[in-house]
């Protein structure tokens, strides 16, 4: 059986050894016939498979906070809409290309939904890389003078779902306009995005110099995303 196991092992099939494993220590693993214990080695690869995709996800993404929609504080005052918040988990909005802005005070909740949101997301076998803006810009920036900033783009073209944080903190200049922009038109109607700032959408105009830029930002994002607007105060203070 260690032979077995080692073999299982060699052959990068990790769940199927340590449900054999289980079976052996259990002593079951002689009441099962072999189509019922060869269905079981195949469910615990699978198990195991999955586990390690979501581990890889989740290291990728690179979240500010480790949360789920079940951590979430489901209060109507604060604008928390429960049943918003259970359609978005399904992950629809994701297969559908769909965009959600998050906005909201100072330390209301932005950046845990979001982060929520994400790994959900990441469950669910969605790849998602989580940026604050200024971090993104310099990735960019770097990216452009090491002269790989095409495949960056190709990238994050590719990922299903993007969270930028903290837009709107901070001013970027014409380049860094035309790069988000960028981003933003590869991913319109085909990945989902999500945007969390302390500003109302409506005020997200001024953020550009060039008016063209920000007729066709607010064009991609506002009229066709789910909102959540976030109310009160920071929930920092209360800690």
């Amino acid at each position: 059986m260690e032979q077995i196991k080692s073999e299982l092992v060699a052959l990068r099939l990790s769940g199927m050894a340590a449900t054999l494993k289980t079976l052996e220590e259990s002593r079951k693993i002689h009441e099962l016939s072999f189509a019922d214990g060869l269905r079981l080695l195949i469910q615990g690869e699978r198990d195991q498979r999955e586990a390690n995709r979501y581990t890889r996800l989740v290291k990728n993404a690179s979240f500010r906070y480790r949360a789920t929609p079940e951590e979430l504080s489901f209060d109507a005052s604060r604008g928390m809409d429960k049943a918003q918040i259970l359609s978005l988990a399904t992950g629809n909005y994701i297969r559908q290309g769909e965009s959600i802005l998050i906005t909201g005070a100072t330390g209301c909740g932005k950046s845990f939904i979001a982060s929520a949101l994400g790994y959900q997301a990441c469950k669910q076998g969605f790849s998602v890389y989580y940026f604050g803006m200024q971090k993104l810009m310099a990735k960019i920036k770097i990216a452009r003078v090491e002269g790989v900033v095409m495949r960056l783009f190709e990238k994050l073209a590719k990922t299903d779902l993007l969270i930028f944080d903290d837009f709107g903190i901070g001013t970027i200049d014409n380049q860094q306009q035309l790069d988000f922009m960028e981003i933003i038109e590869d991913r319109h109607a085909r990945k989902a995005t999500i945007i969390a700032s302390q500003l109302p959408p409506a005020s997200w105009f001024d953020l550009f110099s060039d008016e063209t830029i920000a007729d066709a930002f607010m064009d991609r994002m506002i009229h066709t995303s789910h909102r959540i607007e976030l109310k009160g105060d920071s929930l920092r203070k209360k800690r």
